[in-house]
């Protein structure tokens, strides 16, 4: 921890950029965003993975550089022998790792690591049990209500909570492509046609009204989800860092309103108005706004 009461964490970008986008977005990153600590790996699909294994040095040692702690985020769902090889060994060498897949428990053999949100942590219990096998941070899945973070934080105290607090709710994934199939391509010969949403696929209901976005096998909120509660809250719920998930606009400026927030720089509303104008992904009307003590994260 720094100074700070409480830091901000830019997570792993859920989506398929470029190697020469996700270049220029992190180098920004490293040069003006005001976050401690960084996330990166992909995180949803596989066949993504061997288009920008090659970057992830490259932006380590420029992040790190810059004075971020660089955290590598693990798989969500490796499907085939060799993402679950390659998670295992990436598990077992790599100095800060997020676990997205119990199945790369194992390979830490105790060494410390972060608990991702793809990870079904919803009481203490399994928590505790995660701490004594070496978790150190855990970020808990969206749908948990805050009241429930606060009260599992109470019992697991040594393990810092990092409340995801910014984009797109990550909230499934499955086996299978929707955007392979929305474009009538089967999955194996999809042409990463991912790549063309930079923040997911909007899906509506048969009446035409908006209720989630896609991005190859993970199913997203439609609306960005922006967690603006006054700092003094989130402590007292055990908060330690907030999590910022990348997306197709401004993140610098995103981590600015986060962390003048945070500072008491910004009110719980005039951040959220703020963090508005940018144009937020997803129609404004459906997006959670938390900015209540007692409000799910989800703002259901």
């Amino acid at each position: 921890m720094t100074d700070r009461a409480l830091e901000l964490a830019l997570g792993p970008c859920f989506f398929n950029w470029s190697p020469e986008r996700l270049r220029d977005f992190y180098a920004r990153i490293a040069d003006e965003a005001p976050v401690e600590r960084v996330y990166l790996g992909e995180v949803v699909c596989g066949k993504r993975a061997p288009l920008t294994d090659e970057l992830w040095p490259e932006l380590v040692e420029r992040l790190e550089r810059a004075g971020k702690t660089v955290v590598t985020a693990l798989p969500a769902l490796a499907v085939t022998e060799r993402e679950r090889r390659a998670a295992a060994e990436t598990a077992a060498r790599a100095a800060h790792v997020e676990i997205n897949d119990l199945g790369a428990l194992g390979e830490r053999a105790g060494e410390p690591f972060a608990v991702g949100p793809f990870v079904n942590v919803y009481n203490q219990a399994t928590l505790a049990l995660l701490r004594d096998r070496g978790g150190e941070s855990w970020c808990p899945p969206v749908e948990l209500p805050l009241a429930e973070v606060a009260t599992i934080a109470a019992a697991v105290p040594e393990v810092a909570v990092e409340l995801f607090a910014f984009g797109r709710a990550p909230l499934a994934l499955s086996a299978r492509c929707h955007h392979a199939r929305a474009h009538g391509r089967a999955q194996e010969g999809c042409r990463y046609v991912c790549a063309g949403d930079g923040d997911g696929l909007a899906v509506a209901t048969l009446d035409d009204r908006p209720v989630l976005a896609v991005n190859g096998l993970q199913t997203l909120s439609h609306g960005v989800q922006r967690t603006t509660l006054a700092p003094g809250h989130l402590a007292a719920a055990g908060v330690r860092r907030l999590r910022l998930s990348p997306h197709d606009l401004d993140m610098v400026a995103v981590a600015s309103i986060f962390r003048a927030l945070l500072d008491g720089a910004l009110t719980p509303n005039a951040a959220a108005a703020r963090l508005e104008a940018l144009g937020l992904p997803g129609a404004t009307g459906d997006a959670a706004h938390v900015d209540g003590p007692s409000r799910h994260p989800l703002g259901l």
